[in-house]
C-alpha cells in the first residue's frame, strides 16, 4: 500500500525494526596505544637524552607495571620507556630567550671563601708563645695533640651541621636552619673542647685555652659561612691578620698577641650570634621547636618536610667525610706544614670549578643527542676542571717550596678532595666517604706501626684513592639521570 511501512511477515504493527549491532573494528584498524602515548608525550620524549628520563616521567604519572602490561603489552616502565625512546626522533628545541643557568657564579666570591678558610692559620703565628713547652710523648711540639683532636672534632661536627643547615635552607625554611645552627654550633664547640682536655696530658693551660678558642672559632665561623657572611668573617679576622703579618716583621708582646686573638674571636662569635639570635620586638619569640604541621609552611615544601625536616642521620655521612678528609690533610701537614696552607687556599678555585662543572653538564644535557655523547661530554668536562684545579694547586704549592714526593702526594690528595667534593655535591656521599675513610685509616695505621716511609706511604694511599674516586665519578656522573 502506498505510504505504508513495509514489515516482514508475522511482525506486529507496533514492533520497531531491530537496530543492527555495531561491528568491532579489526585490530589492524584500531590505533596503537603506544603511538597515542608517544604522540601525547612527544615533546618530552624528543628532548630526553636517555630512556630512564622517560621512565621517571611514567612513574611520576602513577603508571604501575601491571597497568603498563595491560595497556601497552610490555613488562614494565623501563621497557615502555625504551620503546617510546625508539619511536620518537630526537630533537632539542632551543628555549625562547637566554637559557637559565642556576650554577653560574663569580670567581671572586669563591676566591674570597678560600682566603677566609686560610686566614685562621695565621692565628697559630700569633699564638706560638702560648704553645711552648717540652715535646709530648709522640715527640710532637707542645699542645699539638689537643689541637689536632679539637680540629678533627670541629671539622667532623661542623661538616655535618653545615649539611643539616643547608638542607633546611634548600627546603626554604631559613628559620629552621638558624635554629639548627644555634643549637648545633655551641654543642660542637663544647665537644671539641672536652675531647681536647681528655687528651691533654701534661699540656700547659695556655695551650688548652688556645685549643678551646680554636673550637669556638670553628663553630662560629661555620654559622657565618653557611649563612653567606664571608665578608663579615673576613672583616672580623682583619685585626688578627694584621697582627700576624706585623709579627713576621717585628715580634709583638704577648699581651698584644692575646688582645688580637681574643678580639677577633669575640667579634666572630658576636657576628655568629647576631645571625642566629631570636628576632627582636615586642612579643617576638624564637621557638626552638619545629613548626606544627600545616603552619608557616614555606612555599614549595610539603607538610612532612616542614614538620619533620631532614633526618639527622642524613648528615652523618657528610660528618664522616669531614673526619676522613681532615685526617688526610693532617697527615700531609705533619709531613710538610705549608701543604695545608696550599690546600686550604685551593678550596676557593675548587668551589668555583664545581659550579663550572654543573654549568657545563647542564649545557651538555641540551646539546647531547645520545647517552654516549653525554658521557663523552661529562668525561671531558671532568678532565678540564680537574686540570685547572691541579694547575691552581700546583701554583700555590710552588710558592711554599714543596717539591719531590711531597709535591706529588699533595697533588694526588688534591684529586681526592676535589672529586670527593664533586661526588658529595651530587649526593653520592657514601661512595666517596668510604674511599676517604679507607685511605685515612690506611695512612694512620702505617704511621702508628711505622710501616714504610711516611712520604711514600702517603703517595701510594693518595694515588689509590684518587684512581678509585675518579672511576666513581665517571661511573656515576656519566649517567644523564644524575644531572636532572
Amino acid at each position: 500500500m502506498s505510504g505504508s511501512l513495509w514489515m516482514p511477515p508475522g511482525a506486529h504493527p507496533d514492533t520497531l525494526p531491530a537496530v543492527p549491532r555495531q561491528r568491532t573494528a579489526p585490530s589492524w584498524a584500531r590505533p596503537d596505544p603506544l603511538d597515542e602515548l608517544a604522540e601525547r608525550l612527544s615533546d618530552f620524549i624528543a628532548a630526553a637524552v636517555h630512556p630512564d628520563e622517560i621512565a621517571a616521567l611514567l612513574e611520576s604519572d602513577g603508571l604501575s607495571d601491571d597497568q603498563i602490561r595491560e595497556r601497552y603489552g610490555v613488562k614494565d616502565s623501563f621497557a615502555l620507556a625504551e620503546e617510546l625512546y625508539e619511536r620518537v626522533e630526537r630533537r632539542h628545541p632551543e628555549p625562547d630567550g637566554p637559557t637559565h643557568d642556576p650554577w653560574r657564579t663569580g670567581l671572586l666570591g669563591c676566591l674570597l671563601r678560600g682566603v677566609v678558610f686560610a686566614l685562621p692559620g695565621l692565628g697559630y703565628v700569633l699564638g706560638a708563645p702560648f704553645l711552648t713547652g717540652p715535646r709530648d710523648d709522640f715527640d710532637l711540639p707542645a699542645g699539638t695533640v689537643p689541637l689536632l683532636a679539637g680540629a678533627l672534632v670541629g671539622w667532623t661536627w661542623n661538616q655535618g651541621l653545615a649539611h643539616r643547615a643547608y638542607s633546611w635552607l634548600g627546603s626554604g625554611d631559613r628559620g629552621a636552619a638558624r635554629r639548627s645552627l644555634l643549637l648545633g654550633a655551641p654543642a660542637g664547640a663544647l665537644l671539641g673542647t672536652l675531647l681536647s682536655l681528655a687528651v691533654a696530658g701534661t699540656t700547659h693551660p695556655s695551650a688548652l685555652a688556645f685549643t678551646a678558642g680554636q673550637s669556638i672559632y670553628l663553630a662560629a665561623a661555620t654559622v657565618l659561612l653557611v649563612l653567606g657572611r664571608e665578608r663579615s668573617l673576613l672583616a672580623a679576622l682583619s685585626p688578627m691578620t694584621a697582627g700576624a703579618v706585623l709579627t713576621l716583621v717585628h715580634p709583638l708582646p704577648d699581651a698584644a698577641r692575646l688582645v688580637l686573638l681574643l678580639g677577633s674571636l669575640a667579634v666572630v662569635v658576636l657576628l655568629g650570634l647576631r645571625e642566629v639570635a631570636p628576632p627582636k620586638g615586642r612579643g617576638a619569640v624564637f621557638d626552638l621547636r619545629l613548626p606544627p604541621r600545616g603552619r608557616d609552611k614555606p612555599q614549595g615544601t610539603s607538610s612532612r618536610q616542614t614538620t619533620m625536616g631532614p633526618h639527622p642521620l642524613g648528615s652523618l655521612p657528610y660528618a664522616v667525610f669531614g673526619l676522613a678528609t681532615g685526617t688526610l690533610v693532617l697527615h700531609t701537614a705533619l709531613g710538610a706544614a705549608p701543604a695545608a696552607v696550599a690546600l686550604t687556599l685551593s678550596m676557593g678555585p675548587a668551589e668555583w670549578l664545581l659550579y663550572r662543572f654543573r654549568s657545563a653538564t647542564l649545557a651538555g644535557l641540551r646539546s647531547s643527542g645520545t647517552p654516549r655523547a653525554f658521557r663523552r661530554t661529562t668525561a671531558r668536562t671532568v678532565a678540564e676542571c680537574l686540570a685547572v684545579y691541579l694547575a691552581a694547586l700546583l701554583a700555590l704549592t710552588l710558592t711554599t717550596g714543596i717539591t719531590g714526593v711531597h709535591l706529588a702526594g699533595l697533588l694526588l690528595l688534591g684529586v681526592v678532595l676535589w672529586t670527593g667534593l664533586l661526588l658529595q655535591s651530587f649526593g653520592a656521599v657514601l661512595g666517596t666517604t668510604t674511599i676517604c675513610c679507607v685511605a685515612a685509616l690506611a695512612q694512620t695505621v702505617a704511621l702508628v706501626t711505622h710501616t714504610g716511609g711516611p712520604h711514600w706511604t702517603g703517595l701510594i694511599v693518595h694515588a689509590t684513592a684518587a684512581v678509585a674516586q675518579t672511576a666513581l665519578v665517571c661511573a656515576l656522573l656519566g649517567r644523564v639521570t644524575a644531572h636532572r
